[in-house]
């Protein structure tokens, strides 16, 4: 392999552990190369007052990172998948998917221990209108407030009494070791994710074969399968963080997947959901399929409102 690499990443302190985190697989499989980081500031790290939805979703948060592989400024870039849009640059690849962590949402107060302890009229922080639209479903009485920034800024105002709770994913609250008086974590099963959520995505030029070999090394089968079912799904909804859509996928043995997803009015009026099973090795058409159900069910209606 190349002796230099430099991996392209935003520079908040969860996107820097995950950079680290590959650079250190790296380091173990190629001791003799030189890793280095290019910390880039994307759109969606400048813009922190608008929800994502009214600014142009989550793909704020890697268009520049992507300038930088393809003009050479870097080699390979760590992403939150969930971060990444289904249709990447022409010449660019999803490489690899490590392994995934912890894909669940977490539950954090000062003084309340879970959402059914919350006062009626409570504020909860959140900037993810598929949060916004599963705890309303719950608990209609909720003040929604929007909610962005870097997880640790989130947190901090939170204790500072901005909010009477947050939600953050669980991911970033294990790798950061963040914590608060009061911690819930969801059931995946009863509050579904984001696609994607826990899970990382190595990207890099399509055509460097000598790089892509070597991430193969950090590739888990288990989590490419079950993120390419629950993207999948995104693209077939034609779906994204303007829209609250979750999905999540899990493999019930090695040949088998289970998908769970969701398209919800933001008021959490109107909550569709579905499930498919099948063989993992279909995930992609998994996805499809699961999408296409749900848009027979009445979610198109809802997608073409929220999209215009």
């Amino acid at each position: 392999m190349q002796k230099q690499l430099v991996i392209a990443t935003r520079g908040s302190r969860l996107a820097l552990w995950q950079a680290h985190y590959v650079r250190d697989r790296l380091r173990a499989l190629c001791p003799v190369a030189d890793i280095s980081l290019c910390v880039i500031k994307t759109t969606g790290d400048v813009i922190l007052d608008v929800p994502l939805a009214k600014v142009g979703g989550k793909g704020l948060f890697v268009k520049e990172i992507e300038e930088a592989l393809l003009d050479g400024r870097a080699d390979l870039a760590v992403h939150s998948i969930k971060d990444v849009p289904m249709l990447l640059p022409a010449g660019l690849t999803l490489a690899c998917v490590p392994s995934r962590e912890n894909s669940s949402d977490c539950f954090l107060s000062v003084r309340h221990a879970d959402m059914e302890a919350l006062p009626e009229g409570a504020s909860v922080g959140t900037g993810s209108l598929r949060r916004q639209a599963q705890l309303l479903e719950v608990r209609p009485d909720l003040h929604i407030a929007n909610l962005r920034g870097n997880v640790e800024t989130r947190l901090r105002k939170m204790q500072d009494g901005g909010y009477d709770a947050i939600i953050l994913a669980s991911a970033a609250v294990r790798r950061l070791n963040l914590a608060a008086p009061h911690m819930h974590f969801f059931d995946v099963s009863r509050f579904l994710p984001a696609a994607g959520q826990g899970a990382l995505g190595i990207e890099c030029r399509a055509d460097d074969d000598e790089l892509k070999d070597v991430l193969r090394a950090l590739e888990d089968r288990s989590a490419r399968c079950c993120v390419e079912a629950e993207r999948s799904l995104l693209a077939g909804l034609e779906g994204g963080c303007q829209v609250p859509v979750a999905a999540h996928a899990r493999l019930l043995d090695k040949k088998t997947l289970f998908l769970s997803a969701l398209v919800a009015e933001v008021d959490g009026s109107r909550v569709l959901r579905g499930d498919i099973s099948g063989t993992a090795s279909d995930a992609g058409a998994l996805g499809l399929q699961l999408a296409d159900n749900l848009l027979k069910m009445g979610a198109r209606d809802i997608l073409d409102k929220l999209l215009g």
